[in-house]
């Protein structure tokens, strides 16, 4: 129907009304028919059965691994955030297996486009999760920012990106059948949120790249401790590292392929190119959740996990402690020494051994 007769146009009929009964027109299709034509379906296509079940089975694998490691090792945020994540995931690829037969199914595309575009968002909120972590465990004070503080300024703005996404869904699914323009302003809000998407992504990205770059600079230095330079040539640990990393650059290269597949509306020619969707959203997304399950920081970055599964109050206190600047707690201990010899000395008349103890401590002080 890219060519209308104009006889068939009743008058008074402006543009929009037009394409507004053509959009009414093929909502109303419930099966591939001869005027109801699969390239006139969003997709355009048949969605491939067998890929879809492979995704469904792989992201279904990634929810399970992810809850049997960190269940087992308390990574309660970390753990859920991930499996919420791949677990839309499935239901999404789920979804597209009915459209292998008919993409004119509305509920199962509705429920694929939903799923699909949401799920990223949750498994970002992991891989915030993990910053703070790395900073607390080597040195808080190259951090430019509280540790601590990473998860309240990046995972609010996820979640920024979430709803204004679901919002443009909302607005789209509601008047799909009635009036294009409001899909058009849904699509349009979809794009601000998956922009929005990128542009967190790349903070986090230059915030964690910073940092990496300080404590590099930092622990080939002399004023590095022991414990840091253990974990900073830990295999473990770099093996950690390196897979949050594959995982954001996954997520990361599949939001700005978003972008460009919304940018030209519901049913555009890059949207309906299956091969591209299958690499740029299915792999890089289904790659980053398997890198996120399968190197659980319960195993590989014990630091993280104990600080986790550690009650509130403990892990309130560790930051604190840790972010002090390096050298504060033995400089109040040298300062206590010194305070305490003659504190010791005017308070306490004792035998033989008081002034032992006063010269001991003032050894220490010095």
């Amino acid at each position: 129907m890219d060519k209308i007769d104009p006889a068939m146009i009743p008058p008074g009929m402006d543009q929009d009304d037009i394409e507004n009964a053509i959009a009414n027109y093929y909502y109303s299709c419930t099966q591939v028919t001869a005027t109801c034509p699969v390239k006139a379906t969003t997709l355009g296509y048949y969605p491939n059965r067998g890929i879809n079940i492979f995704f469904a089975i792989g992201f279904a694998a990634a929810a399970v691994v992810t809850l049997l490691l960190g269940l087992r090792k308390k990574t309660w945020s970390y753990t859920s955030f991930i499996a919420a994540g791949s677990a839309l995931e499935l239901a999404g690829y789920a979804a597209r297996i009915p459209l292998t037969d008919n993409p004119w199914n509305k509920h199962a595309f509705e429920t694929q486009i939903v799923a699909i575009i949401l799920a990223p968002t949750l498994v970002c909120i992991s891989i915030y999760l993990t910053l703070k972590h790395v900073c607390l465990s080597l040195n808080p004070a190259l951090s430019r920012v509280r540790p601590r503080l990473y998860p309240f300024i990046f995972v609010p703005l996820d979640v920024s990106c979430l709803l204004v996404q679901a919002i443009g869904g909302a607005l789209a699914a509601s008047a799909a059948k009635k009036d294009l323009k409001m899909v058009q302003h849904g699509n349009r809000c979809i794009i601000a949120g998956i922009v929005l998407q990128v542009v967190v992504l790349l903070f986090f990205g230059a915030s964690a790249g910073d940092y990496w770059l300080r404590v590099k600079k930092w622990i080939k230095s002399d004023e590095a401790d022991p414990e840091a330079l253990a974990l900073w040539r830990d295999k473990k640990f770099r093996m950690f590292v390196y897979a949050v990393t594959g995982a954001y650059s996954g997520i990361l290269i599949r939001c700005i392929y978003r972008i460009a597949e919304m940018a030209g509306g519901w049913g555009n020619h890059i949207m309906q190119d299956e091969p591209s969707f299958i690499v740029l959203e299915g792999f890089m997304v289904l790659i980053p959740c398997i890198l996120l399950a399968c190197f659980s920081p319960g195993y590989l970055f014990p630091q993280m996990a104990a600080r986790m599964s550690a009650p509130k109050s403990a892990r309130e206190s560790d930051a604190e402690k840790q972010v002090q600047p390096e050298g504060h707690e033995s400089h109040q201990q040298t300062a206590s020494g010194d305070e305490s010899g003659p504190s010791d000395a005017q308070t306490h008349v004792e035998p033989a051994p008081t002034p032992v103890l006063v010269e001991s401590k003032g050894k220490e002080g010095v």
